[in-house]
């Protein structure tokens, strides 16, 4: 039988505490602490509300519920979701941060369609 790339891979319970660098492919959900550095060229990472995370985090895609103290850096979409807590730059083509969030830091947004990345310029798109 074929095994299915779809769905959480590896989950870390809110009693779970690591350190280091945590390197992964597909889906990974977070909600105990961690603290180190978080890489997936091309995995997801779901942070849970219970989660506290002091890492800068380099992915694909990120869904924060949780908090983070640490620079998150998508390839794809960064979500950030109530009630999350987050204390850092974001970086990535596609943004949503819902109200209520509490955010404290700079955010960048790269276009895709340009074939080499630059910051959205808001002048850009006012007419």
């Amino acid at each position: 039988m074929k095994k299915s790339k779809k769905g959480i891979q590896t989950f870390l319970g809110p009693e779970t505490t690591l350190e280091g660098k945590l390197a992964f492919d597909g889906t990974v959900r977070l909600d105990g602490r961690f603290t180190g550095t978080i890489e997936s060229k091309e995995g997801a990472l779901i942070v849970g509300e219970k989660a506290v995370i002091h890492a800068d985090i380099l992915v694909d895609t990120a869904v924060v519920c949780g908090e983070v103290s640490g620079n998150i850096n998508a390839t794809k979409c960064i979500e950030l979701h109530v009630p999350a807590r987050v204390f850092g730059d974001l970086c990535a083509p596609t943004v949503v941060i819902d109200a209520g969030v509490v955010f404290h830091g700079n955010c960048s947004m790269n276009r895709k369609d340009v074939g080499s990345s630059k910051t959205i310029n808001l002048s850009e798109w006012q007419t």
